[in-house]
């Protein structure tokens, strides 16, 4: 037995990384075969092989590095996957959470700490800072249950960063009366770096993600990218006297909008910080702790008592406290409650900082009953913030199910169809088509290629299979599947008609004609025979940035709209866009149609930011377009002839697209109409139709001839 110990600690890095990746593997299995939190299996897994358990692994820089990077990450996606504009219109109720989250077990703590375990002032206001902050170590299982939308979830989050900053700064002033930095310049300059901080970030950092993320789409270098701003931010907020962790939260914030919930970028993001980082920051959290000293006696363990009591019942008043103010259900006091409970990563700093003051020669701020009594408060909050956490996303999934079982409609057919020829469109298709969908139905995507049965059939077949891959990797990095396939036709239109047919697809989302080499028409060879042969709804797309740069999208809306059968359909997958986009909505349309879609938006999609403009008649277009910036989408609610709110001014829609809105991202909506199947033939209603009439270009004629400006 002494001779296996001799090869303990682990040094050699190859084994350590191998050790680490086992425990990230194996600890879910077990703790599910357990019932037990996966998070509480990590934390334990660090307690068994660091040098307080059975010394198989030191605390070295590799978790240092990587537990860092894992503190970080946690904030980070915490503020990326945020809804904003949630947020805004809760923001009295997240700062009053934040101020009680904050304050509460600060008052708390100090009386306890100075007069039940004899510590000085100085001592129990940094205890007092400690039980203030919190980490949100269980925010991983929020994010594993799909409820980082969930109102509780912003409220805690937004909370934790507020509670976090309070007792930092707090601790800057303890900090600084031992320094001597407590005079006027040293807040000054203390104001001075915070506000260079906040201006750098909120002025500068939008303005080159936005100019980066339009001009390179390569998924290693835009993750590099978002990296890069996540560590510059923590880096500028150390700097500034703060940790490092609020500035990887800013930066999540800051991010938020150039990030869609549903694109392969944030796939990645997740994926890796679970994969890794994360659990890496768990293993370390549960390597400083050494849970033998509560068998030495010497009062230890009233310390930790005292200390889990007042952490837990602290941050349980503020939860509850807020639950019941703001009108909310009761599981959402429990999820808060879980989330604000943990202490780890800011109680830890806090810990360090206090073990470098010294009160006297040879003696600390902190003492070894206050460094393992809060290193042992550390594990038994984190077990119960997991726990409680686990607990409650259950219960709110049940109560989410049966509340919208009542509410939602019965049946979605949505199945999203992609017809794609050009690499330099399909891209951008792909990701429409990921803001649009309804990841609840869980169904994927279908791309096709329709190649011409021509002599150059087999070498068009195999470029189109090579661009479907490359997509269906796009489509996989968001963890959606896409069906794919290559097909010969004689006609494009007949072959996307029938492949439509199919596939069972319930809309087409294409992009808009651009190769004036291949047709001069604006529809291109068979756009027109495509929407006139199809009574389904059919998307045609022109970006000219990438979509999640896009700040407002600007719908115009014929009237007599609402009337149509695919009226609800359209305004669907448009609000869903603006939701995972986070940016404005707004619809031009009459005031009918208008307040229709403004109760759809309250009743079905309350995060959306909907903006209601005026529009009487569709001769207003070309004003429209003024108020059309580069970073904005502009989409054209359109009818097929002969339906209830078809304009003989769409005729007009492709010379006024070409003269005010040329260099603007767009979209043209032929929604869903009543119509028979679409493989029915009469003569009464032809399947194609010319894309100028014969009476206008004798009217273009005359003007031309006579030199009259239209």
């Amino acid at each position: 037995m002494q001779e296996l110990s001799n090869y303990f600690p682990i040094t050699d890095p190859t084994l350590i990384f191998f050790v680490v990746l086992f425990i990230i593997l194996l600890a879910p299995i077990i703790m599910g075969k357990l019932r037990i939190p996966h998070i509480v299996g990590m934390v334990l897994a660090g307690v068994v092989i660091g040098e307080h358990g059975l010394n198989i692994l030191q605390r070295d820089g590799s978790f240092e590095l990587f537990g860092r990077v894992g503190m970080y990450y946690i904030m980070f996606l915490a503020a990326l996957e945020m809804d904003m504009e949630n947020v805004k219109k809760t923001r009295n109720g997240i700062l009053s959470f934040g101020l009680l989250t904050s304050i509460i077990p600060f008052v708390l703590t100090i009386p306890i700490a100075k007069y039940l375990l004899g510590y000085s002032t100085t001592a129990s206001l940094l205890l007092g800072c400690i039980m203030a902050s919190n980490t949100l170590i269980a925010y991983p299982i929020v994010c594993r249950y799909g409820l980082q939308q969930h109102q509780s979830a912003s409220f805690s989050v937004g909370a934790t960063m507020i509670a976090l900053f309070l007792a930092l700064v707090t601790l800057a002033a303890i900090s600084a009366t031992f320094t001597g930095g407590g005079s006027i310049a040293f807040w000054g300059l203390f104001l001075l770096k915070i506000t260079a901080f906040c201006v750098i970030s909120i002025l500068l950092i939008p303005r080159i993600s936005r100019w980066f993320l339009r001009r390179y789409s390569d998924a290693v270098m835009q993750y590099i990218f978002v990296m890069a701003i996540m560590f510059l931010s923590a880096a500028m907020a150390s700097f500034s006297g703060l940790e490092g962790i609020l500035g990887a939260f800013f930066a999540g914030l800051i991010l938020n909008r150039y990030i869609p919930r549903l694109s392969p970028l944030m796939n990645r993001i997740e994926f890796i910080g679970n994969a890794i980082f994360i659990p890496y920051f768990l293993i370390g959290v549960g390597m400083l702790i050494n849970v033998r000293v509560l068998f030495h006696g010497g009062g230890i363990i009233g310390v930790v008592i005292a200390m889990v009591a007042v952490a837990t019942i602290g941050k349980a008043l503020a939860a509850y406290l807020v639950c019941i103010v703001n009108k909310m259900h009761i599981t959402s006091g429990h999820m808060m409650f879980g989330l604000t409970t943990a202490h780890a990563a800011g109680g830890i700093a806090m810990l360090m900082v206090g073990l470098r003051l010294e009160t006297s020669p040879g003696h600390f701020l902190v003492d070894n009953n206050m460094l393992n009594g809060v290193i042992c408060m550390i594990l038994f909050t984190c077990i119960i913030s997991s726990v409680i956490t686990e607990r409650t996303a259950k219960h709110i999934l049940i109560y989410e199910k049966k509340r919208k079982s009542t509410e939602s409609p019965k049946f979605d057919d949505e199945k999203i169809l992609l017809p794609m020829k050009y690499p330099e469109l399909a891209r951008g298709l792909v990701n429409v088509a990921l803001m649009m969908r309804n990841p609840r139905l869980n169904r994927g995507l279908v791309g096709i290629n329709i190649v011409y049965d021509d002599d150059h059939r087999q070498e068009n077949m195999e470029s189109g299979r090579q661009l479907l891959t490359n997509l269906a990797k796009m489509a996989s990095a968001a963890d959606v599947k896409m069906q794919t396939q290559v097909r010969i036709a004689a006609n494009i239109a007949n072959g996307i008609k029938y492949a439509f047919k199919e596939f069972n697809a319930s809309e087409i989302i294409m992009g808009l004609h651009i190769h004036k080499e291949i047709s001069p028409k604006f529809w291109g060879e068979f756009a027109q025979s495509l929407y006139n042969g199809l009574n389904r709804q059919i998307i045609f797309v022109r970006l000219k940035q990438p979509i999640n740069t896009l700040r407002c999208i600007q719908v115009a809306v014929p009237s007599r709209a609402e009337f149509e059968p695919g009226f609800h359909r359209w305004i669907e997958r448009l609000l869903r866009m603006a939701e995972n986009l986070d940016c404005r909505i707004m619809f031009h349309a009459r005031h009918d149609c208008n307040d229709l879609i403004r109760d759809y938006i309250r009743r079905v999609h309350p995060s959306v930011r909907g903006e209601f403009v005026l529009m009487e008649h569709w001769n207003e277009l070309p004003h429209l377009a003024s108020s059309v910036n580069d970073d904005h989408i502009i989409v054209f609610v359109i009818s097929r002839k002969g339906n209830l709110s078809y304009k003989t001014a769409f005729e007009k829609l492709p010379l006024e697209i070409e003269r005010y809105y040329s260099g603007k991202s767009l979209m043209i909506v032929f929604p869903d109409q009543y119509g028979e199947r679409m493989d029915s033939m009469t003569f009464a209603e032809p399947q194609h139709q010319e894309e100028t009439s014969a009476y206008g270009s004798i009217k273009k004629w005359i003007r031309r001839t006579l030199k009259i400006e239209e």
